[in-house]
């Protein structure tokens, strides 16, 4: 039986989030385990392997996190949604934190969030909801289709103040930079988003 209180992660720390609309801002960071899209360039692998990940409480988590100076839960994984943040999210508010989510949008919505980052996936595309909702699109950019699939989402969103951005994959960002840059300065309502914790060298 699943156990509402407890959520599987693998690491939990203090740091600044470094991709898309969030970039810069000081935040907590709870990286969850489980994600069954096996993305290849993925760069949180090991967030694939059960033996990798324990199940903590949530009361816990947010103990940990207010003893930072940051307003902010950044749920990441992983896939987060593979699991329900209903009672995360109401934990978490209820200590007046907000709750930010990174997510592929391939699964059911759970949980009561303040900005929601989808980052959708061609092996397993985002559910329709989340193009309504989702307060900013993140495509990575690893090879030339990817441009493709960034074009084929966005002629799905329909909450017109959704933020899109562009992300090179940091193991070819010389080669996917330029697919990046290129692509913005063609379309202007796309973004760069560069992992800046990745060139400052912080988690």
């Amino acid at each position: 039986m699943i156990n509402k209180n407890k959520i599987p992660i693998l690491e939990e720390f203090y740091s600044i989030q470094g991709e898309g609309a969030n970039s810069g801002k000081a935040t907590y960071f709870v990286r969850l385990g489980g994600c069954d899209l096996a993305c290849h360039w993925c760069d949180s692998k090991e967030t694939w392997n059960p033996k990798n990940y324990n199940y903590k409480e949530i009361g816990s988590i947010i103990e940990n996190a207010k003893k930072t100076t940051t307003d902010s839960i950044l749920i990441t994984g992983g896939e987060p949604l593979a699991y329900n943040f209903n009672e995360f999210c109401k934990q978490a508010k209820s200590n007046k934190f907000k709750m930010l989510l990174e997510t592929s949008g391939a699964f059911d919505i759970s949980g009561n969030w303040d900005w929601i980052c989808m980052s959708p996936k061609r092996q397993k595309p985002p559910k329709e909801i989340f193009y309504q909702i989702a307060n900013e699109m993140k495509v990575i950019i690893y090879e030339p289709e990817d441009l493709a699939w960034a074009e084929e989402c966005e002629k799905k969103v329909h909450n017109k103040n959704m933020a899109l951005y562009l992300q090179p994959e940091w193991n070819k960002f010389e080669t996917t930079k330029l697919l990046a840059i290129d692509y913005v300065k063609k379309y202007p309502q796309w973004k760069l988003s560069i992992q800046i914790h990745k060139l400052l060298n912080i988690p």
